[in-house]
């Protein structure tokens, strides 16, 4: 923990911050930092990584937040557990204004994020993999504002490929 002092009351509070270390247990955690296992959290070097809950009804959902001043998505890495339908809660605290282009099988999502504003999707990633999404207003995903949903577990039978058994880790 980080200590933190309020400079107008002078009272002191405990931060909670993401250490190198910590990120870097979580990526192991979830299976993203080895080899052909999902080796995304070592392409998005940069920000946190978050996990989608599952609610009783068997649909996911997430919150992803641009933070002020900050150009990036907290969570930049969302980590699904399963294929399947997700609602996210699109959170712009930035002074400036964005957008998210979220995947999703079909059509792709666009929601417009003005200043200080919110927004809700509804996806259906149904298969493993990354999937990427990102903010294409200005040049937001060259400065950062760039993410990924991974989504954990294997190809359905119907999906795999005609081909003798592979070697897995």
């Amino acid at each position: 923990m980080i200590s933190e002092v309020n400079s107008e009351s002078g009272e002191g509070s405990e931060v909670p911050m993401t250490t190198a270390q910590e990120r870097s247990d979580l990526l192991d955690k979830v299976g993203l930092a080895a080899q052909n296992k999902a080796a995304l959290g070592q392409v998005l070097g940069t920000g946190t990584i978050g996990q989608a809950t599952e609610r009783p009804d068997g649909r996911m959902q997430a919150t992803i937040r641009i933070n002020p001043d900050e150009l990036a998505w907290d969570p930049s890495i969302l980590v699904m557990p399963h294929g399947g339908d997700i609602e996210l809660e699109l959170i712009n605290d930035d002074q400036n204004t964005h957008c998210a282009l979220l995947p999703s099988n079909g059509d792709r999502k666009f929601i417009w994020l003005v200043n200080q504003s919110r927004g809700r999707a509804s996806l259906n990633l149904d298969g493993p993999g990354y999937y990427w999404f990102g903010s294409p207003t200005g040049n937001d995903e060259g400065r950062g504002l760039t993410g990924a949903i991974v989504v954990m577990g294997d190809a359905p039978p119907e999906a795999r490929l005609d081909r003798p058994e592979q070697p897995r880790p």
